[in-house]
C-alpha cells in the first residue's frame, strides 16, 4: 500500500493525538507505516470493570483508533478519517498491565477503507489476543 500523502506520518499521529477521549485514557502511538499502526495502554484502576477485567470500552477505543491511524496513514492529505462501521468480537476476558493493539488497512478505497485491529492483553510478559475488530 502506498501513502497518498509525504507527510502521512504526521497526519496519522495528529488523528490518534487529537482526540481527547484517547489521551484521556492512556493511548500511546508506539509506531506506524504504510497501511499498519501500532499502539497501547498501560492499564489503570479505571479502566477495570465490575468484575476487574478490562472494560471492553478500553478495547474497543484502543481498537477504533489504532485502525484510524493505520488508515489515516493512505489518505491524500486534507482527508479526515471517521469510522462508518465497527465490529468486534471479544475473544476471552482482558486481564493484565497493558493492552497492546495492531491495525493493519485490508482494503484502501477512494471513500471508503477497511481495517482489522487486533488487541492484546500483556501480564508478566506473555500476551494473549482478547479482541479482534474490523
Amino acid at each position: 500500500m502506498e501513502p497518498q500523502n509525504p507527510n502521512y506520518r504526521e497526519h496519522a499521529t495528529a488523528i490518534i493525538r487529537k482526540s481527547r477521549f484517547a489521551m484521556d485514557i492512556g493511548l500511546v502511538l508506539d509506531d506506524l507505516g504504510p497501511g499498519w499502526c501500532e499502539t497501547h495502554i498501560d492499564i489503570l484502576p479505571k479502566h477495570l470493570q465490575q468484575d476487574g477485567y478490562i472494560h471492553a470500552g478500553v478495547q474497543a477505543t484502543l481498537a477504533d483508533h489504532t485502525a484510524g491511524g493505520a488508515t489515516g496513514t493512505l489518505v491524500p492529505e486534507g482527508y479526515l478519517v471517521l469510522s462508518a462501521e465497527f465490529k468486534i468480537n471479544f475473544l476471552r476476558p482482558a486481564v493484565g498491565e497493558r493492552l497492546r493493539c495492531r491495525a493493519t488497512v485490508l482494503k484502501a478505497g477512494k471513500t471508503l477503507s477497511v481495517a482489522e485491529s487486533e488487541v492484546y492483553a500483556v501480564r508478566d510478559g506473555a500476551e494473549k489476543l482478547v479482541a479482534k475488530a474490523t
